[in-house]
């Protein structure tokens, strides 16, 4: 491995990113501060997708996560898409594209991933959390972050993991970076749940007209569910309903899912609003560089948020590996980087628009491609995106 002098790394945000950036860069032998918002972490109480382009990223640097996973979460083999009620469209199987790459998808609460990722740190007491950042300035030979409360914070390079709404990204963009709505509305939980339709490592998706839901077996006798409903253009942060109206947007669905939301407490229901933002051409600036949602926040239909911030942690590492000059590593970090991210946020909001299909011949037309498409070619599409390192 190529020696360096020690250098510094100031992460932004401790959320599956930011713990991913430390536990890579650390394995390349860059000292790393984390700072967090939060007094603590914060998993909620969602999960997410983690596909097996992250678990074969990350064996780039020697770090296998595969281990934790397997106890902590659950393989899925296959994903379902069903209709409204239940009856087959198509089955999409993993299951031999995993094992051809050597690695398996899997769906886990983000309280377990977290896990994951810190024993993959090794050292939480790189974490600082209550610490806000404000503003930071590059300079020829460091950087400097300020937080709310007023402290400051100083390394060779920073890093910024801290999400959607992050700070970072709000100075390197500037204020026409606004978000992008996807039209819809989302809320998701996770719950205590069995169902006779529910075998292990279930993972399934229900199509309806302007309506989704989605539910997983995450382990541990565990399920995830998300359900969608859309709303009109630049209205989808107002359109408020709780646990009564949501099942009554899901009246007449297949059993499992009215069970799911029926046996779901109303306090654990979080609901939010889907959206993305434009592609940013230009993630850093200096000594400066995003991370994760930070750099490419997109739309869940693809379910690769999670491991495309993995992707992005690894590679960066790698490049700090090979150079002593961090600025140059930071800008081949986001060159690599731009293109695979640029086209799986657009397939996302592509997917996106096409799942949330409201009109009855477009929804028809829908399901029926989908149903006849060969095989080979869904498998071809899913293949290239789960391949790392990504082919072409």
């Amino acid at each position: 491995m190529t020696q360096h002098p020690p250098r510094k790394a100031l992460v932004i945000g401790a959320g599956i990113g930011g713990l991913a950036a430390a536990a890579t860069l650390r394995r390349a032998g860059v000292e790393v501060r984390v700072f967090e918002r939060a007094p603590e972490l914060r998993p909620g109480t969602t999960a997410v997708s983690l596909m097996c382009n992250a678990v074969l990223a990350l064996r780039a640097l020697d770090i296998d996560i595969a281990p934790g996973l397997d106890k902590r979460a659950e393989v899925f083999d296959e994903l379902k898409f069903l209709t409204r009620r239940g009856r087959p469209i198509r089955a999409l199987p993993f299951r031999e594209v995993s094992d051809r790459l050597g690695a398996s998808n899997y769906a886990v609460h983000r309280a377990d991933l977290q896990r994951t990722l810190l024993d993959a740190l090794g050292d939480e007491s790189v974490i600082e959390f209550g610490t806000t950042a404000a503003e930071f300035v590059s300079g020829e030979d460091g950087v400097e972050v300020t937080f709310e409360d007023g402290r400051t914070a100083s390394g060779d390079f920073l890093i910024g993991a801290d999400g959607f709404n992050s700070a970072i990204r709000r100075q390197v963009a500037g204020a026409a970076d606004g978000p992008r709505p996807g039209n819809y509305a989302c809320w998701l939980a996770t719950v205590p749940f069995t169902h006779p339709r529910m075998s292990k490592g279930y993972a399934a998706h229900y199509w309806g007209r302007g309506q989704r839901f989605g539910l997983a077996d995450i382990g541990r006798g565990r399920a995830y569910w998300w359900a969608t409903k859309n709303v009109p253009p630049g209205a989808s942060g107002h359109l408020r309903r709780g646990k009564e109206g949501l099942a009554g947007l899901f009246a007449g669905w297949a059993d499992e899912v009215r069970e799911a939301i029926r046996t779901t407490p109303e306090e654990s229901i979080v609901r939010i609003t889907a959206q993305d933002r434009p592609f940013l051409r230009r993630w850093g600036t200096g000594r400066t560089t995003l991370l994760g949602d930070a750099a490419h926040p997109m739309l869940v239909s693809l379910g690769q948020g999670a491991a495309l911030a993995i992707e992005d942690a690894v590679v960066l590492a790698q490049h700090l590996r090979a150079t002593a000059d961090p600025v140059a590593a930071l800008r081949g970090y986001e060159d690599e980087r731009r293109p695979r991210t640029e086209g799986l946020v657009a397939a996302a909001r592509a997917l996106s628009g096409t799942e949330q299909l409201e009109g009855l011949f477009p929804a028809l037309a829908r399901d029926l491609y989908f149903r006849f498409a060969p095989l080979s070619k869904l498998t071809g599409q899913n293949e290239a995106v789960l391949t790392w390192p990504p082919l072409g």
